[in-house]
């Protein structure tokens, strides 16, 4: 698809059809990155968007353990009180 680049005060925008927009699901915000010589212009996704499931899903499979087993430490050893 060929566009123009607009003037916005000191800045030049691009006009997206309404059809392209409604595909990707832009809203007010977006992302906006450079990647090797092109712009990339995506959905702003709200933080953290979906950690909750995933964690979710980690645990269901038992995969929220540590991956090595706790070293004790000389506080633990000498200082630690319960």
């Amino acid at each position: 698809m060929k566009t123009r680049l607009v003037q916005v005060g000191n800045s030049c925008g691009v006009r997206l059809p309404k059809p392209v927009i409604e595909e990707v699901g832009l809203d007010d915000e977006v992302e906006l990155q450079v990647r090797e010589g092109a712009i990339v212009i995506r959905p702003l996704r709200a933080t953290r968007s979906g950690w909750a499931e995933a964690a979710q899903e980690l645990r269901k499979n038992e995969g929220d353990q540590l991956l090595d087993p706790p070293t004790p430490t000389r506080f633990d050893e000498e200082e630690w009180e319960w």
